[in-house]
């Protein structure tokens, strides 16, 4: 059922990129690991190289997964708001096109979870 509003909300939102002190958020999710229910947010800068996600960002969060010690980075497959992206780990998050408030998702193609249950 669809709801009406009586009145016109207008608001400045309070997650708006001025509020991050020259971050950004990126929302980043692992596909097929249902630990993780949604994707994590982190407040990156724009120019931080993509490989230092992989290297210096995600290991501390996603790491303490059995399967995450064998993610092969070269075989993931990489989305961006849901359609497939190719990101290049030599360039900035900026470069790769990513803004605020934007989201990723990762699959690791052969890891499903714990004993394949996508958990």
């Amino acid at each position: 059922m669809s709801v009406a509003a009586i009145k016109k909300y207008e608001f400045a939102p309070a997650d708006s990129v001025d509020k991050f002190h020259g971050a950004q958020l990126l929302y980043v999710g692992w596909e097929d690991h249902l630990m993780f229910c949604a994707p994590f947010a982190f407040p990156l800068p724009p120019n931080m190289p993509f490989a230092a996600l992989l290297e210096q960002v995600l290991p501390p969060v996603y790491g303490y997964h059995p399967d995450f010690a064998r993610v092969d980075w070269a075989k993931a497959e990489w989305f961006k708001s849901g359609k497939p992206w190719r990101p290049d780990a030599s360039k900035s998050l900026a470069e790769n096109g990513l803004r605020h408030k934007d989201v990723i998702r990762f699959r690791t193609p052969g890891l499903t979870g714990i004993a394949g249950s996508c958990s």
